[in-house]
């Protein structure tokens, strides 16, 4: 159509067209402005990110979804405290939708409860609909690096949390694990062992009880202790809802007795029971956990340690300036499993402090501790006052015996080191990552003292 063709009838038309085009750009421009993308009538879901160890954003303010993401490197869950609203467990990566809206307006308290992950500073507000609360949002968003902002009042609190987290070590709590499991001797000289995995309760913490995957009822399983040339026999009943298996970490035994469904064996299905037979030829230091969904299994508390022969200690040595006596004599062999993730968390044997059981000794003993490190993440583990005798490797011992104050244990490995205490007191002993160790609510985690008596 020319512009001399158009009629007036066109042009009005053409004109009503035009101005219905601008009002509708103009609304959706207005609609965009006051309300955030997403579904129509909905506001957009609100970001939240999960890592080692925050909660970000630490004051959040939502009245529909939240999408939450962890972007750490260990899993994390989200709780809203005191409701039964959270996400459940996220490995490194994933994400889940949280839908807040059926929460009454107001301000709830926001975690990690993965043991020890709180306290590490994975904690924070929500804020839903109208509500106050702004006293938590500030309480709960202080990270370290704010302390320069701090007011005298808060930082009288700070220290008063770190003070009060001292106040009552070691606090007792239900449940030991690493004892040792005593075995039915057969005809034949073989030594048979029960083991059942089932989900039960455990006390990590003073109050804090998981619903943890355990041997035997403990995390972690039952200690199992031999000599070089025993014949073993394990017998595992599976009261598990998920299939299971038994992998001997470490240990130099036939491909058919490792312990890989469905590689090595078939899957042990719950309600069956499977036996484990073979024979130990070495000294070792090996764990023992499941291998089948070992991401939710092993985390949870599924493990145990395996020791194979005693300490190879240097007798007669001199390592560095620490002399070995020729008639040295171990006193104590601790186990040491270490642990930051799953239900259990950063603990030391299953428990965070204050609930860590000290290690005790006298003035001039001799005393084994074997590292075992079941978790995600390496644990520079640093004992106070002494140094350690880093002696074997895998329960295997080492040509040249070293001296640490700090021994790196990275996931799957196995260290066996010596201490000759010397000085009397109580020796601070814990994971030199200190995040693992402290946070805003003072001691937590990996933290455990060596008691020396004169």
């Amino acid at each position: 159509m020319t512009r001399e063709s158009r009629s007036p009838a066109a042009m009005t038309a053409l004109l009503v067209a035009l101005v219905a085009f601008m009002l509708t750009a103009a609304l959706a421009v207005a609609v965009a402005t006051d309300r955030p993308q997403g579904s129509a009538g909905a506001a957009a879901p609100v970001a939240v990110s999960l890592s080692e160890f925050a909660i970000t954003p630490a004051a959040i303010e939502a009245s529909g979804t939240l999408t939450i993401t962890n972007d750490g490197s260990m899993a994390h869950d989200f709780k809203v405290v005191g409701t039964d609203v959270g996400a459940a467990l996220l490995q490194p990566g994933q994400s889940a939708s949280l839908d807040v809206s059926a929460l009454a307006p107001g301000t709830y308290e926001v975690i990690c409860s993965v043991s020890g992950h709180k306290e590490a500073g994975m904690a924070g507000s929500l804020t839903v609909g109208a509500g106050g609360g702004a006293d938590l949002a500030a309480a709960t968003s202080h990270s370290p690096s704010s302390h320069d902002e701090m007011t005298p009042e808060e930082a009288a609190a700070l220290d008063q949390k770190m003070l009060a987290s001292f106040a009552n070590y070691p606090v007792a709590t239900e449940g030991v694990g690493n004892q040792p499991l005593v075995p039915t001797i057969l005809p034949d000289g073989t030594k048979r062992f029960e083991l059942t995995a089932a989900i039960t309760d455990w006390e990590v913490e003073p109050g804090k009880v998981v619903k943890a995957w355990t041997y035997n009822g403990t995390v972690p399983g039952p200690m199992i202790k031999l000599d070089i040339g025993d014949r073993v026999e394990v017998q595992l009943t599976n009261d598990l809802p998920i299939m299971t298996d038994i992998h001997w970490h470490g240990l130099t035994i036939p491909n058919d007795q490792d312990g890989v469904s469905p590689l090595t064996q078939d899957p042990i299905m719950p309600g069956e029971v499977y036996t484990y037979n073979f024979q130990v030829n070495r000294p070792e230091v090996a764990m023992y956990h499941a291998h089948a969904h070992g991401d939710i299994t092993v985390p949870n508390g599924l493990l145990g340690a395996f020791i194979v022969g005693d300490v190879p200690v240097p007798r007669g040595q001199t390592i560095t300036d620490i002399a070995v006596p020729a008639d040295a004599q171990i006193t104590q062999r601790i186990p040491m499993v270490v642990n930051d993730a799953g239900n259990i968390g950063l603990t030391l044997n299953g428990k965070g402090w204050p609930a860590t059981a000290p290690l005790t000794a006298k003035v001039g003993e001799w005393i084994a501790i074997d590292y075992f490190n079941e978790g995600l993440q390496i644990h520079p583990m640093h004992l106070h006052g002494f140094d350690q005798i880093v002696v074997a490797k895998d329960g295997r011992a080492l040509n040249q015996p070293y001296l640490v104050d700090t021994l790196n244990v990275a996931p799957g490995e196995r260290y066996t080191v010596i201490v000759n205490p010397t000085l009397p007191g109580v020796w601070a002993y814990h994971c030199h990552i200190l995040t693992h160790a402290e946070g805003p609510n003072g001691m937590f985690g990996m933290v455990t003292a060596l008691i020396v008596e004169a």
